[in-house]
């Protein structure tokens, strides 16, 4: 049975009836057929969301009884967690821990906006103090319309709910275009959106390609906004789409994050950082330290310790027992993190460990856990995005060094500092060029904290009030005393 899209609170086959097979990356197998989206699918889901938005509930609803609508779709997350995290492995590959972790941050997050929500009721205005004694004004907040979102295929589920959440909590209505590679739990989203009564047309979601069903949405004129979770590249074109028709976006891109660790760091410490912040969710991770910068004095014996470790992960299909690293995404995604391996040994850096596929699994698109030394600054695997479990480790001999090595990156989304002088982290934090930063850590991420990148990472923030404020109009309202002479024509 072919899954398909959900338009207008409909269960509906593509305008095409063409479909494509999502892949269990583990084993290399077919999972579910699913719809194959064009411009005639895009289309009316685009006219589903307006027509809610524009003549239906939801944008007129009080937040109070939006935020309940989320909480139930939070509460529904949480009743099929463990079988979502099971579909979530089959179709990523991810190991299972990992999977459920992101379930539980997904109905974490509806439930977080829900009380967003709830508190628009309460400050759904603010006054303006103006100098004319005759005019009073005050500033209010309106859902921006129809949102269109498209999402990355690393955390599928997780990264709809960063979109979806907030856009329904400010009344907007929404078309998601999930990853034709992991396209299963956003289904599933749809069928709890269902189960949960929201009204029809609130949420669409259409499922194929980019250039199929991603650019049609993206170039809407019934779209009056943008979300896109993904490469520069692709974020580029939406980026000139929008501009065609001066479109509200937000863009959150790619990222070559460096991690710096200074010599009074505890070495075991920097060692379980380091993997985490490249190893979990096997380097396919947008905020990935990936570049990792260590003091001069504490380099050799970091190292040491750090291939050590990196030869105990266990990796296989995400559903055993003990698994620390799954399977890449795809067949795709395979080939391009060996080619970038390749293209490092070719410029010259060292393989410390790893490189290719593991010996023991002949099935799958495994890629070891792979660490560069002596890499150039000028090298191709120390300048650009791999996503991967590449990491790439120089020394610096400076605070300054390092800060300027750090920066020296088109991309700023994430950074890290190690250190025992906290004096120094917070320093080296402001230096950095990026938008989020960790101390003593890499990669915790919370939904009540900016999530967004500086320089090509992308435009805006998500998470928090400022995921909120993405899906907000603000609108003037001035009023004049009528009781008051104005004498500007009659007099």
């Amino acid at each position: 049975m072919t899954l398909k899209h959900y338009i207008d609170g409909q269960w509906q086959q593509s305008d095409s009836q063409l479909s494509f097979v999502s892949i269990n990356p583990a084993t290399e197998q077919p999972i579910k057929e699913v719809a194959a989206g064009n411009k005639a699918d895009i289309d009316k889901a685009v006219s589903a969301a307006r027509n809610a938005f524009d003549n239906g509930p939801w944008p007129r609803l009080s937040g109070k009884e939006r935020g309940a609508y989320l909480r139930k779709i939070a509460a529904l997350i949480n009743e099929r967690l463990t079988e979502l995290a099971k579909l979530e492995v089959a179709d990523n590959g991810k190991p299972y821990p990992e999977a459920e972790w992101d379930i539980e941050d997904t109905a974490g997050c509806f439930e977080f906006y829900a009380g967003l929500a709830e508190k628009m009721d309460e400050q759904d205005e603010e006054i303006i103090e103006l100098p004319e004694p005759r005019f009073t004004s005050k500033a209010v907040q309106e859902p921006v319309g129809v949102a269109g979102a498209i999402i990355p295929w690393n955390f599928p589920m997780l990264m709809a709910a960063w979109k979806v959440a907030p856009a329904l909590a400010a009344g907007c209505t929404m078309v998601l275009k999930p990853s034709e590679v992991t396209p299963l739990t956003a289904i599933a989203l749809a069928e709890i959106a269902q189960q949960a009564d929201l009204p029809a047309g609130v949420l669409n979601i259409v499922t194929g390609t980019g250039p199929e069903a991603g650019q049609p949405l993206a170039e809407h004129p019934g779209v009056d906004k943008m979300a896109f979770t993904g490469s520069v590249p692709t974020g580029s074109k939406i980026m000139s789409m929008a501009a065609n028709q001066v479109k509200n976006i937000s863009l959150e891109l790619g990222g070559k994050s460096p991690l710096i660790i200074f010599a009074d760091t505890d070495i075991e410490q920097a060692v379980e950082w380091i993997m985490f912040g490249i190893f979990w969710n096997q380097g396919q991770v947008c905020s990935a330290t990936s570049r990792v910068l260590v003091d001069e004095s504490i380099y050799p014996q970091l190292m040491e310790r750090l291939v050590a470790e990196a030869k105990k992960i266990t990796i296989g299909e995400g559903n055993d027992d003990g698994v620390l690293l799954g399977p890449l995404v795809n067949q795709s995604q395979f080939e391009k993190v060996l080619a970038a391996i390749d293209k490092g040994q070719q410029e010259g850096a060292t393989l410390a460990y790893g490189g290719g596929r593991p010996e023991h699994l002949r099935h799958g698109y495994y890629v070891e856990p792979t660490i560069f030394t002596d890499v150039s600054e000028d090298a191709w695997i120390w300048k650009e995005e791999i996503f991967g479990p590449v990491v790439c480790v120089k020394s610096f001999s400076s605070e300054e060094q390092a800060i300027a090595l750090a920066n020296n990156s088109r991309f700023g989304l994430a950074g890290a500092v190690m250190s025992k002088d906290l004096q120094r982290c917070d320093r080296v934090a402001r230096a950095l060029r990026a938008g989020i930063i960790w101390v003593n850590c890499s990669q915790p991420t919370f939904v009540e904290a900016p999530w967004g990148g500086y320089k090509q990472s992308g435009i805006g923030r998500e998470l928090g009030q400022w995921g909120l404020n993405n899906y907000l109009e603000t609108k003037q309202i001035t009023s004049y005393d009528s009781g008051q002479p104005w004498g500007w024509y009659i007099k």
